[in-house]
Formats: C-alpha cells, sequence, structure tokens
C-alpha cells in the first residue's frame, strides 16, 4: 500500500467489505444440505476472521406482539440486524487480508478494528434484544427478586429503566438492565452506540433505542414505542439469563 494515501486506502477497503460481505453470504446461503461451506478468506487466519456468521431466526411470531408491527419487526431483523451480520462478516475478511499486508498503517488497521467491534455489539445486543421478545411482559421468577432486592421494588425498577431508554430516544443507543461479574451488583445501563457498556456486566434484558426500531409505528415518539415493549418482554428468557450468570 505504498503511495496510497489515507483516503484512498479507506475507499479501497469499504469497497472490498462490501464485496466481501455480500459475497460470504451468498456463499454459505447457497450451498446444499449435504454441501460443505466454501472456504472463506479470513480461513488461513485463524477462526476469529472466518466471516461466517449466520442471522438467527426471530424466536416468536413477529405478528403476534402487542403494539409492534409484523412490518417493524421483520425490516428490524432483516434490514438492521441482517445489516450488521453482513457488515461483520465483510470486516473479519477484510482484517484477515489486512493481516499479511505489513504496508498497512496502523491508522487504517485501526479504523477496521473499531468496525469490527462497532459490529460485533449491534449483532449481539441485537440478538439479545430479538430473543428477550414474545413474552407477556409480566415479570417473575428469580430476576423479580433481584430487582426487588437492588431497586427496592419492581415499580421503581421500571420507572427508572424506562426513563434510562427515553433518555435515548432521538438519537442512538440501549438500554440494558444488567448484573456486573465485578461488583455483583444489577444496574440499568445507558448504552450509546453498539459498544459502549460497564466492563464485566452481562445483559439481561435490553431495548434498542435506535430510531429503526420504532420509527417505523410511532415516528418520534419513543415512549411509547418504550411501552409497547414492556409488554412483550419475555421474563423466561430473563430468567434463563440469570441462571447462566457467573457466581460472584
Amino acid at each position: 500500500m505504498k503511495g496510497v494515501n489515507r483516503r484512498e486506502a479507506i475507499k479501497s477497503i469499504v469497497a472490498g467489505s462490501t464485496i466481501l460481505g455480500a459475497g460470504a453470504l451468498l456463499g454459505t446461503a447457497g450451498a446444499g444440505a449435504n454441501e460443505a461451506p466454501r472456504e472463506q478468506e479470513g480461513a488461513g487466519a485463524g477462526r476469529a476472521y472466518l466471516g461466517q456468521h449466520q442471522p438467527r431466526p426471530l424466536p416468536f411470531d413477529p405478528a403476534k406482539l402487542k403494539g409492534l408491527s409484523e412490518k417493524l419487526i421483520k425490516s428490524h431483523w432483516e434490514n438492521n440486524y441482517g445489516g450488521a451480520v453482513k457488515a461483520l462478516n465483510a470486516v473479519e475478511q477484510r482484517l484477515a487480508a489486512a493481516m499479511k499486508d505489513k504496508d498497512l498503517p496502523a491508522y487504517l488497521y485501526g479504523d477496521m478494528k473499531r468496525e469490527e467491534l462497532v459490529r460485533t455489539g449491534s449483532v449481539v445486543l441485537h440478538e439479545l434484544y430479538f430473543s428477550n421478545l414474545g413474552g407477556d411482559g409480566k415479570a417473575s421468577g428469580k430476576v423479580l427478586d433481584l430487582i426487588k432486592q437492588w431497586f427496592g421494588t419492581y415499580e421503581q425498577w421500571e420507572a427508572e429503566f424506562k426513563r434510562t431508554a427515553n433518555a435515548l430516544s432521538g438519537g442512538s443507543g440501549w438500554a440494558i438492565l444488567a448484573y456486573n461479574a465485578h461488583t455483583g451488583e444489577m444496574h440499568n445501563y445507558w448504552a450509546w452506540d453498539h459498544m459502549h457498556n460497564a466492563p464485566l456486566s452481562h445483559p439481561l434484558l435490553v431495548l434498542d433505542m435506535y430510531e429503526h426500531a420504532y420509527h417505523m409505528d410511532y415516528g418520534a415518539a419513543a415512549a411509547k414505542y418504550v411501552d409497547a415493549f414492556a409488554q412483550n418482554v419475555n421474563w423466561d428468557e430473563i430468567n434463563r439469563r440469570v441462571e447462566a450468570l457467573p457466581k460472584k
């Protein structure tokens, strides 16, 4: 990459990422039941750079949610979550190629590493978000006991969780109820972008506050979306996450 300025190099990286990302999904999706997945560019660089992530199917019927339309959920899953999966695959494959380029400047490699962090966070949080939907919104079990222990009452926790979420309306980010393995505490965290969370925090309940998660149904009325989300929380899934928590 000697003699190439930063702007030209970034354009090349982005263009290559788009092509590789689409190719990765098409290659695996088109394989037959008895056909081995096509070898990816990152194979020689180790499993961390295979770029073979696949979208997880919705664990509920999107037509049966209360206050959240099927059109909204399908668009969110396909375009935003699906787009994050494609982008992560593309970034991983470009990182694999970049590892072989000893002349690539560190600042350009850093740009790709930042994208790796952003796309990974988006994929993980979206998967947690969709998997904690599809319930009746009625909290019960061990998580309810923990909420009362750390917030006094369920009502006090819910009010703070919704206030945290509404603080992100009109912008971008996530409201996350999380258990921190270091402190042993539970908190509602304000998480801007896809890559900001308290270290060693394990998300239990995840709420997407990007406009793409609600604008189709509610426009700028984000608070109504937050209320609708609360009616559809799958607390059985939250309790499964509680059971999987590390013991302090």
